[in-house]
């Protein structure tokens, strides 16, 4: 069996705002995170454009686009919001995202 490129696999990623001081989170069946991040920031995203420039902050990688979303709509929920405080809220109080800072599940 061919062995999958991380680049191309679904994934779930999350964007953190400066200038509004807020999270974005979202998935993408089949474009790398790269691509995503780059429409965000090119304000080619109806829903992120007031919050240009983005930040990639993490890259979570899945078998299949079902997995990727249900990560997704997780990161949407309460509980999901407290697990990207405790472990971003450094961003809101100045900090830096590390380069290349990514999860990544298989």
């Amino acid at each position: 069996m061919a062995e999958r490129r991380l680049d191309s696999m679904p994934c779930t990623y999350i964007l953190y705002s400066k200038s509004r001081g807020v999270f974005y989170k979202g998935s993408s069946r089949e474009d790398t995170a790269d691509l995503r991040f780059e429409a965000h920031n090119y304000s080619r995203v109806r829903s992120t454009k007031s919050g240009v420039p983005w930040e990639l902050v993490c890259v979570e990688y899945y078998e299949s686009y079902d997995l990727a979303r249900r990560r997704e709509m997780f990161l949407k929920t309460g509980v999901g919001r407290k697990w990207i405080l405790e472990n971003f809220s450094d961003l809101r109080r100045g900090g830096r995202v590390v380069e290349g800072a990514r999860l990544e599940s298989v």
